[in-house]
């Protein structure tokens, strides 16, 4: 028997950052406090009411189309996916089944690891349709009623289908947070998880061989509204471990158990049985009569193509040669999101050097971000002034250390100095003595003082101690705040070798 193969491919759900929803308008905002009210005859599925597709929502379906390579239909319909639930007031969503708008993609990931393998995962098609709304159950045990929030109901929704690409459950986690960055450069949707914007269904089961040649594979399983990507990779896990072990059981294989839905319980780690899973000729589709096809022009895609970014993966790759970065640097700054990289970008171009640009957006820029809970443009500190205070450190007119005193500085004084200006730099190594000191005479004088108060020190450098040089130079540099401490240390050395 040969070892397991993991297949695996996932299937996505993005609300579009629109207004309003996809087939009225009714705001399609997060409101969880206000039930119900943001409702029409249309999303309620009142009789007589009729749908109007919201083109923004198309737009918006399309540039994340392009921008994963799928090839863009020249004509799309709409279409009524069947199935009774409280949350679905129509009694049908309506969707897209047999001509999707767009079709036969790929997300091309880093493999997970150090290998620096690169793996294209297939997309099998994008579409487009409405939300349903939301259940809310008593999970308390009190055994109260379950109510019905309908103000999700009819909000855009990208449904996005790979191919079962994925080979473990560490790849499918790396997916999604490779297509969450893209979704998010792109601006069409927010992506977060809390509210739903982002949701994700899993389909897994195994490949094996026998020893007699014979292909085995397990039964697919649905695993339901994976709620992080931490949960999907655990699930996955869970799901792979059980779908051995059932096989090793009973030796079934696919066709012989019918194919299963299946929810994971965050709280124990594991899957439970939920139903059997749908095929699509469970949902009786058919073209919906009330929205007519849409047509996609050439001028219409070029129009498309004009307003997209350069996307994630791109920009690594040119931030890498343009600052010469690690793939490392790179990564952890492009991750952070399009403001963060532009503000990067900034700081790098203003000081002339990328590496020192680097350490400090991803060290003391994003380490304050983090403490403070705020975003990159709402940091107090704008990348024209950190640019501006590291090309003084660039054109040796200020020490690292010394900068970081003005940084902080900077973020302590807030209250009173807001905007931060150039000029505040100024002020600040002004009021504290930061210049970097090139007056060699002063330093040889500072020098000649520390050395004559630490005869110790000095006896042990030359006995052979090379370590006993940093005290030496600490005492030099806390007495003359902007000397440079790698002039320091030759000044230092020289006159203990005198």
């Amino acid at each position: 028997m040969s070892s397991p193969t993991t297949i695996i491919g996932l299937e996505v759900h993005v609300q579009l950052q629109t207004q309003s929803k996809i087939f009225c308008g009714c705001s399609s905002a997060y409101n969880p406090t206000h039930p119900n009210a943001q409702t029409c005859p249309v999303c309620l599925g009142l009789p007589g009411s009729l749908p109007v597709m919201n083109r923004r929502a198309f737009e918006l379906g399309v540039k994340t189309a392009i921008a994963l390579n799928c090839d863009i239909a020249p004509f799309t319909k709409w279409d009524r996916k069947q199935y009774y639930y409280p949350d679905l007031p129509k009694g049908y969503q309506i969707s897209q089944f047999d001509l999707p708008f767009s079709d036969d993609g790929f997300l091309e990931i880093d493999a997970p690891g150090d290998s620096g393998e690169k793996r294209r995962i297939g997309i099998i098609r994008a579409h487009l349709e409405e939300d349903a709304g939301k259940n809310m159950h008593d999970e308390s045990g009190r055994g109260t009623d379950s109510q019905v929030d309908l103000n999700r109901a009819g909000t855009p929704l990208l449904e996005i289908v790979s191919q079962p690409d994925l080979r473990s459950p560490a790849e499918a986690k790396a997916y999604l947070e490779e297509l969450k960055l893209l979704l998010t450069y792109l601006e069409v949707s927010d992506c977060n998880m809390q509210e739903g914007s982002l949701r994700c269904d899993a389909n897994v089961n195994l490949h094996m061989e026998a020893e007699d040649g014979q292909k085995i594979a397990t039964p697919i399983v649905e695993v339901k509204n994976l709620n992080s990507f931490r949960n999907v990779e655990l699930a996955l896990e869970y799901e792979v471990k059980r779908q051995l072990e059932q096989w090793q059981k009973t030796g079934q294989t696919l066709g012989e158990v019918a194919k299963e839905t299946r929810g994971f319980d965050a709280a124990r780690g594991v899957t439970f049985a939920q139903r059997g899973k749908e095929e699509a000729s469970d949902y009786r589709y058919f073209p919906d009569p009330d929205l007519v096809p849409v047509t996609v022009s050439s001028a219409f895609l070029d129009q498309v193509r004009e307003s997209l970014c350069e996307f994630p993966a791109d920009r690594r790759k040119r931030m890498a040669v343009a600052y010469q970065l690690s793939d490392y640097d790179v990564r952890v700054i492009v991750d952070q999101g399009r403001a963060f990289a532009n503000y990067f970008e900034e700081v790098a171009k203003l000081c002339s050097d990328g590496k020192q640009a680097s350490n400090w957006v991803t060290q003391d820029v994003l380490r304050e971000m983090n403490e403070r809970r705020l975003t990159i443009d709402e940091f107090p500190i704008r990348a024209a002034v950190l640019g501006n205070l590291l090309e003084r450190i660039t054109k040796k007119q200020v020490t690292i250390k010394s900068a970081r005193e003005v940084f902080v500085e900077l973020l302590s004084e807030l209250h009173s100095r807001t905007p931060i200006s150039a000029h505040h730099i100024d002020q600040i190594i002004a009021e504290k003595g930061l210049a970097l000191v090139t007056d060699t005479g002063e330093l040889e004088r500072v020098i000649g003082e520390v050395i004559a108060k630490n005869p110790k020190a000095v006896a042990d450098f030359q006995s052979g101690k090379q370590a006993a040089v940093g005290a030496l130079i600490g005492q030099v540099m806390k007495s003359v705040k902007g000397a440079d401490p790698q002039k320091v240390r030759e000044l230092v050395v020289a006159k203990l070798r005198g």
